[in-house]
């Protein structure tokens, strides 16, 4: 009898080390990406999530930018050093959008600046932190670091990042775990991601899962100043999509919760034509929908 405790003991504790992603209605995901029955994708793609062992609070640099704003290359690389600084800790996401969405930093102009970095989540989100009564952000260069309430506002200048990335760090305050799978298929051109979340503690507010769509590099005009424009410059972390179209997330509810007490959304996504998979990730985030903070974030590469 007492083995028999030990086995049952023994088995219940190995079965958590992986949970089951329950799958959503059949009508929530393009079944038209998997590039077979998707019977079979239940079966042998859908993901199983060991346990989350993390312990650290990760940081997101959101840099709000422009091609025609001279002063925002000196913010960009000050970004890319905090996160080469603390790699895996800290991520950007560089936004083209202005105070109030697009702005003469933003704008196309020919011969040189004829390339579109704005898209329609980032506009309205640069407008939403810019149209706040008494927002500090009006113009560009500026940022959000993970979104961190400072002053009574969210986003800051970029003489404060640093200390604020440090900040956050520091205190090392995890109320949220993520894990997320991305299975990509190049025939269709288009990717499943699966994500876990688990509430940990002092939650109070609801909170809503964010995807950014980024690409990691590329080459077209910037203004510098003194004229010294470049041609040629790389852009980095540039925010093309909310994979989802929603700029503050989807709401998380207890429709998402399984038995173990944990979360689960996915999605479903078609890469649009101009973009190379190998050049694109994912900044996957949660953030408070009353405070607008983010507490956690990762990455997860696409191909």
């Amino acid at each position: 009898m007492y083995k028999l405790v030990i086995i049952c003991a023994l088995f219940f504790l190995f079965s958590c080390d992986k949970v089951d992603n329950p799958y959503p209605p059949s009508t929530e995901l393009d079944q038209s990406i998997y590039p077979s029955t998707w019977s079979a994708y239940l079966e042998n793609e859908w993901p199983e999530f060991s346990q989350n062992t993390n312990t650290n609070r990760n940081v997101l640099i959101e840099d709000f930018t422009g091609h025609k704003c001279i002063y925002c290359p000196a913010a960009a690389s000050l970004a890319e050093n905090l996160a080469n600084s603390n790699p895996g800790r800290v991520f950007v996401a560089g936004i083209h959008s202005g105070p109030t969405g697009i702005g003469v930093f933003q704008e196309l102009q020919a011969p040189h600046y004829t390339h579109n970095f704005t898209n329609p989540q980032g506009l309205e989100i640069g407008n939403f932190f810019g149209t706040i009564p008494g927002s500090p952000f009006v113009g560009n260069p500026w940022g959000a670091i993970s979104r961190f309430p400072k002053n009574g506002f969210n986003t800051h200048d970029p003489s404060e990042w640093t200390s604020i990335v440090n900040e956050v760090l520091n205190g090392n305050s995890l109320k949220v775990n993520l894990q997320a799978k991305v299975n990509y298929y190049e025939s269709t051109k288009g990717f499943y991601l699966h994500t876990e979340i688990d509430k940990l503690s002092g939650l109070s507010n609801d909170i809503a899962q964010v995807v950014y769509l980024i690409e990691d590099t590329i080459t077209k005009p910037q203004a510098f100043p003194a004229g010294k424009d470049s041609l040629t410059y790389v852009h980095h972390h540039v925010q093309r999509a909310c994979i989802d179209g929603r700029a503050f997330g989807r709401t998380i509810t207890e429709l998402d919760k399984n038995e173990n007490g944990k979360y689960y959304l996915n999605y479903s996504y078609k890469i649009p034509t101009q973009y190379e998979p190998s050049n694109l990730h994912l900044l996957i985030f949660v953030i408070d929908k009353v405070t607008h903070e983010i507490y956690q974030v990762i990455k997860a590469k696409i191909n």
